[in-house]
């Protein structure tokens, strides 16, 4: 039993969840590209970070738990997520939009394009896209500096990762973390919504990292602040957004009979001509095939002659598709990745130890998505949850599985600072000051973890008076955090 105890120890110590996001979508119109400018609307919309090892989440900058929740009500609430934010929640509706995860660098956003025209071809839809007006510094009666198109949902995630002693400044990924998406992330319709109608298959969630700082960071202004933009204290990170894409091998019935009975392959370069198209059936697939979605790379007009169906999987057009080029088969972080086990796990994202990074997160229906059709709004809900880790092995189906250890120990460990009362410590002007001297922590299961404490704030400066803050972190094997503020004052 020893023996056995001591294995499941050792499993709690790599087993590190990051994040887990939860949401509900109401959908209340069709919204497809083939049907015209509805919209869809998002009742809800909570996300759950939960942290066991040296991550911590904020959504203000100043505030860090292990738990954070965002939700239609509270993303732009300054109680919750810091002032002049970017977030946007468009409880006006969703407009399906597509994107290949590309930065702009001048404003940190990421580039997406609308449906500006859809006109019926001869075997299938002539498209129009213009891109999403994120990208201004001004526009007349709207400040785009702080707020970004509506249509979608994207809000400010702070990670700090406190693991290790070293800040990288360099923005290199060979000085970066590994985090794997959770093999439990999911995407479906919710329990009150409508099954077998496909609104899950177009969802995509897209993490764009910003920039980041040491994690020794304490002014919120400069957390916050972070762009894609290098200065003495930001490293600019600003690389193409990593975008997940779930259910990619689940289509339902009739988004195919829809695709089967629109589309037909092309030969031609007048996509208004119907002599462009053949009288053949574009490539027939199956509910559980895999497929590519050509999303939008750039502005597309009326002479760039681009069908929604064009590229090969579909009919077989190639000419609009490729790098440089108007539609891109853009490789998503899909399902089938989620789930390679071991040495064939694929990092979803990487982030440098000892810092703290922005990262927004977009939350879209791609509108090229082919099962992105005029039925799937039927679903009326569904919800979204994720989940990080930095463990490659799932130890999931090990009969040995940590959680029934996990489920045992639920007490969180205590913090215990010398010298302080009501969470307050009195020094004398120039006295000697040592925070990690002063500190222990004790867990109920381990025993002593003093060790495992981490400092992430401390503004003492006994050389001048004034009241000063110090926060300490701990958490033990299974899961269960603390954190202990005190507020020192110098006299």
């Amino acid at each position: 039993m020893a023996k056995k105890a001591k294995k499941r120890t050792k499993r709690i110590k790599n087993l590190i969840v990051v994040c887990t996001l939860s949401s509900m979508v109401f959908i209340v119109a069709t919204f497809a590209w083939f049907i015209g400018m509805r919209t869809v609307n998002v009742s809800s919309f909570d996300v759950s970070i939960a942290t066991t090892d040296s991550l911590l989440l904020s959504l203000d900058g100043k505030k860090w738990d292990t738990t954070v929740t965002i939700n239609s009500t509270n993303f732009n609430d300054t109680n919750v997520v810091y002032e002049g934010n970017a977030n946007t929640w468009s409880n006006g509706g969703l407009i399906p939009v597509s994107s290949i995860g590309e930065m702009d660098t001048t404003t940190s956003r990421m580039k997406l394009y609308e449906k500006a025209s859809l006109t019926a071809t001869a075997g299938g839809y002539r498209l129009m896209a213009s891109q999403v007006l994120n990208n201004q510094t001004t526009v007349e009666n709207f400040d785009w500096q702080y707020n970004e198109a509506k249509g979608y949902v994207a809000f400010d995630l702070f990670v700090k990762n406190f693991s290790g002693t070293e800040y990288y400044k360099e923005n290199n990924v060979a000085n970066e973390e590994a985090i794997y998406l959770t093999t439990d992330s999911i995407v479906k319709v919710a329990n009150d919504g409508v099954r077998d109608t496909g609104i899950e298959n177009s969802v995509r969630v897209a993490f764009a990292q910003i920039g980041r700082v040491t994690a020794k960071t304490t002014d919120p202004s400069k957390i916050t602040s972070i762009t894609c933009t290098d200065n003495a204290d930001v490293t600019g990170i600003c690389r193409t957004a990593q975008i997940w894409e779930p259910n990619e091998a689940k289509h339902v019935q009739a988004a195919i009979d829809h695709y089967q009975e629109s589309c037909k392959k092309r030969t031609g370069a007048d996509v208004l001509d119907k002599t462009s198209y053949t009288t053949d059936a574009c490539t027939a697939f199956a509910t559980t095939d895999t497929l590519p979605t050509y999303v939008i790379a750039k502005e597309i007009t009326a002479t760039d002659a681009v069908d929604v169906y064009d590229g090969e999987k579909y009919n077989t057009y190639t000419e609009n598709v490729g790098e440089g080029k108007y539609l891109h088969a853009y490789k998503t972080f899909t399902d089938h990745d989620k789930n390679l086990s071991g040495n064939q796990r694929p990092e979803f994202i990487s982030l440098a130890p000892n810092s703290i990074t922005k990262v927004r997160v977009y939350v879209y229906i791609e509108g090229q998505d082919i099962d992105n059709n005029d039925l799937a709004s039927i679903g009326k809900k569904i919800s979204v949850a994720f989940g990080f880790t930095k463990d490659r092995y799932d130890f999931a189906e090990d009969p040995d599985y940590i959680q029934e250890v996990i489920n045992g120990d639920t007490t969180a460990p205590v913090i215990t600072v010398a010298g302080v009362q009501d969470d307050k410590l009195t020094l004398a002007l120039n006295a000697d000051f040592d925070a990690r001297a002063i500190v222990t922590a004790n867990d109920a299961e381990e025993g002593d973890i003093t060790p495992r404490i981490d400092i992430v704030n401390n503004t003492v400066n006994t050389a001048q008076a004034g009241t000063y803050l110090v926060s300490y972190v701990v958490s033990d094997w299974a899961g269960n955090y603390t954190q202990k503020d005190i507020t020192v004052v110098v006299e």
